[in-house]
């Protein structure tokens, strides 16, 4: 009697883990406001307004359960990241934005909740591959507040762009 009590919960918890959906979320944002006033720096910092706007996505993420933050290697991604980063206790790290959404990224994100810092070319275009559509074109050069937010759950996924000044 024992063992087939066993073996029973044993198969109902087998069932329940491989019916219930894993849920991955990702946040994707550009990068804050960066200095533009050497037209030659191809890797300018975040300017004063951008640190602020850095620190106000920590804000903005703080009862926000991350699992991982990821951007690329640049000065102004690492630094928009960082402030968030640093609020959960987690390193920044970093992805090529070549190789978006690859197997490898995908299995390091799936089940958890994740900030990926971009650019105006790659945030929409990694949303893309997330969701196996075009659905979104590039961002305005000027906008740094747009948030895209999808969620993988199961064979659904959903998608939203959301301001956040």
């Amino acid at each position: 009697m024992k063992k087939f009590l066993f073996v029973s919960v044993f198969m109902f918890s087998m069932l329940t883990a491989c019916s219930s959906e894993e849920t991955t979320t990702y946040y994707l944002i550009r990068h804050a406001e960066k200095d533009r006033t050497d037209k030659t720096n191809r890797n300018p910092n975040l300017n004063e307004k951008g640190l602020k706007r850095a620190k106000k996505w920590a804000t903005y993420f703080k009862n926000i359960d991350l699992d991982a933050v990821y951007s690329t290697n640049y000065n102004r991604t690492q630094q928009t990241a960082k402030p968030t980063a640093e609020s959960k206790r987690l390193e920044v790290l970093s992805y090529n934005p070549r190789k978006m959404y690859d197997s490898i990224f995908k299995a390091n994100t799936t089940g958890k909740t994740v900030l990926v810092v971009g650019h105006s070319n790659t945030t929409p275009v990694f949303a893309n591959k997330i969701l196996g559509e075009k659905k979104y074109k590039n961002m305005d050069d000027n906008d740094n507040a747009s948030l895209y937010v999808v969620t993988i759950s199961g064979d659904k996924k959903t998608s939203k762009i959301k301001k956040v000044d």
